[in-house]
């Protein structure tokens, strides 16, 4: 369970990227952040798992604070939360193999993860999370031969094998085509729905939103102004939320 409390978040240059959020995600939950470019939508994001610092407020990850966590416990409390980037942050020159890998650094010491040292049990979990994914043919394969669809596969092998119940994702989609954005979201769909991971996962596309996701979260200028069901997603609601040009731009779209 993830709880923010009265969070805010004050950017040194004055903008507010986050403003008295109140909200509870409970386990095993779909949401898909949406809004505007610059609504606090990557901010609340990356909240989560503390990569970005919070100005006010508190954040819970299953009753323990991340937010005021110190570093021996926010190493821990990380192993909890994998992430999926829009531009993949996979080692392009390492292997398939290695890249998953590192999704189990978090267990291992510091001169373990160095050496590279990982059991024949750590292996055959790379080996099932790029089956789970359609990978399983290019375990030796360059990160950086693959298209950009399989790149953020490997990226998602690379939470499995981390297997934390929490798995973030921050404009996966955003860079790829109509048909390999279905493929990535049915695999998180598929994840969320057989293996119970919480999915929390920024969007531009509301339809996607609405197909996908379980419950859906709207900002604007740093505010939670929608929180409901995809069904209670109306018009009404994405005027709220992207303002009256969101209608315009549902009328101008081809049939």
């Amino acid at each position: 369970m993830i709880q923010f409390e009265n969070v805010s978040k004050i950017y040194p240059n004055g903008v507010t990227g986050l403003k008295n959020i109140d909200v509870t995600i409970a386990d095993g939950e779909f949401v898909s952040i949406i809004g505007l470019s610059g609504a606090g939508k990557s901010t609340f994001l990356r909240s989560i798992n503390r990569l970005n610092e919070i100005s006010e407020g508190n954040i819970l990850i299953n009753e323990v604070s991340i937010s005021k966590a110190s570093r021996k416990e926010l190493r821990k409390i990380r192993r909890d939360i994998g992430m999926i980037f829009q531009q993949f942050n996979l080692v392009k020159r390492s292997t398939l193999q290695k890249n998953v890998l590192s999704g189990r650094l978090g267990y291992y010491g510091t001169l373990k993860s160095i050496l590279g040292i990982f059991s024949k049990a750590e292996y055959q979990r790379v080996n099932d999370a790029l089956e789970q994914v359609g990978l399983s043919d290019k375990l030796q394969e360059r990160s950086d031969a693959l298209s950009g669809g399989q790149q953020q596969r490997v990226s998602i092998a690379r939470t499995l094998v981390q297997e934390a119940p929490i798995i973030l994702a921050d404009e996966p989609v955003a860079s790829l085509d109509p048909i390999t954005t279905k493929t990535i979201l049915d695999n998180l769909q598929t994840i969320n729905s057989q293996l119970g991971r919480t999915i929390i996962i920024n969007l531009h596309s509301v339809d996607l939103a609405r197909k996908y996701s379980s419950r859906i979260i709207g900002l604007r200028q740093g505010e939670i102004v929608f929180d409901g069901s995809p069904e209670e997603a109306t018009d009404q609601v994405l005027t709220e939320i992207y303002g009256q040009d969101i209608l315009k731009e549902k009328e101008d779209k081809p049939i």
